[in-house]
C-alpha cells in the first residue's frame, strides 16, 4: 500500500470501532501517525496496538465530545505527539431511533451534544490548530502555496432529508453538513479543506444499535427490518467499513486538494442529491 499520508499527524474520532476504526487503520497503513480518540478508551487502545503491532505510528485518547475541554486535550495531545496537526476525521456519534412522540429532553440534548456540538467544536478547534501552523506571513497566499490541512466530517443519509423515527439524529446529520459548508468558506482561503461523506447501512455496532431501537420501540423484527432496509438500497447491499474509509481517505489525500464543502454521499445508491 501507498504511504500517501507520511510524515502527517491525525485525529481519528470515534476511532475505537466501526467506520472510525477502519479510518484509522487506513491511514496508518498509508504512512500516517495516528491518535485514535474514542469514549472507550479499551477499544481505542486495541485499535492504536494493533496499528502498532503493524508497524505504524498510532496512540489512544480517551475523549467526551460533550466536554470541549477534552476535545483541546485531544488536539493538544495531537501535536505533542505528532508535532502538528495534518488530519482530522471526525466519525464519532450517537444514533437513536425512537417514535417522535417520545423523545424526551435528555435523549435529544445527548444527540445534539455529541454529534452536532461536538463535531461543531472538533472543527472549530483543529481548524484552529491548522491555521496557527501556517506561518503569519503566508497566510495571504497559503491557499496557492499548498494544503495546510483536511478534515473530514461523518454525516448520514438520515441528514439528506428527515426521518419519522430519528427527530434528533436526522437532525444533527443535516446540522453537520451546513457545519462541513461552514467550516469550508471560512477556512477555504488558508488552504484547509473541510469536507464530508454520508453513509448508508453499514454493519457497525452503531447499526445495530439503530435497529436493536426500532424493535424495541415499535416491536418489528430486527433482521427482517435491516433486511427491507438494504432490499431499498440500488446496489442491494450494506457497504463495508473499509469502504468509508476509502471515501474518507479519498477527501483526505492530495487527489483531492481542491474539493472542499463537499458531502458526498457513499450509500450504494440511496440518495442521489
Amino acid at each position: 500500500m501507498s504511504k500517501r499520508f507520511a510524515d502527517k499527524g491525525c485525529i481519528v474520532t470515534g476511532g475505537g470501532s466501526g467506520i472510525g476504526k477502519a479510518v484509522a487503520l487506513r491511514l496508518a497503513r498509508e504512512g500516517a501517525s495516528v491518535l485514535v480518540a474514542d469514549i472507550q478508551d479499551d477499544k481505542a487502545r486495541e485499535v492504536a496496538d494493533e496499528i502498532k503491532k503493524e508497524g505504524g505510528q498510532a496512540e489512544a485518547f480517551k475523549v467526551d465530545l460533550m466536554n470541549i475541554a477534552d476535545i483541546d486535550r485531544m488536539i493538544q495531545m495531537a501535536v505533542k505527539l505528532w508535532g502538528r496537526l495534518d488530519i482530522m476525521v471526525n466519525s464519532a456519534g450517537l444514533v437513536k431511533s425512537q417514535p417522535f412522540l417520545e423523545v424526551s429532553e435528555q435523549d435529544y440534548d445527548r444527540i445534539v451534544d455529541v454529534n452536532m456540538k461536538g463535531t461543531a467544536f472538533c472543527l472549530q478547534k483543529a481548524c484552529a490548530q491548522m491555521l496557527a501552523q501556517i506561518p503569519p506571513e503566508k497566510r495571504i497566499q497559503a491557499a496557492s502555496d499548498r494544503c495546510n490541512g483536511k478534515i473530514v466530517n461523518l454525516s448520514s443519509i438520515s441528514g439528506r432529508r428527515g426521518r419519522a423515527y430519528q427527530l434528533h439524529y436526522a437532525a444533527t446529520k443535516a446540522a453537520v453538513i451546513s457545519l462541513t459548508q461552514s467550516a469550508a468558506l471560512a477556512f477555504a482561503q488558508y488552504g484547509i479543506n473541510v469536507n464530508a461523506i454520508c453513509p448508508s447501512v453499514v454493519k457497525t455496532p452503531m447499526w445495530e444499535q439503530n435497529i436493536a431501537d426500532k424493535a424495541k420501540s415499535f416491536g418489528v423484527d430486527a433482521v427482517k427490518e435491516s433486511e427491507e432496509f438494504i432490499a431499498k438500497i440500488p446496489m442491494r447491499r450494506a457497504g463495508s467499513s473499509e469502504e468509508m474509509a476509502a471515501a474518507i481517505c479519498f477527501l483526505c489525500s492530495s487527489d483531492a486538494d481542491y474539493v472542499t464543502g463537499q458531502t458526498l454521499n457513499v450509500d450504494g445508491g440511496f440518495e442521489m442529491n
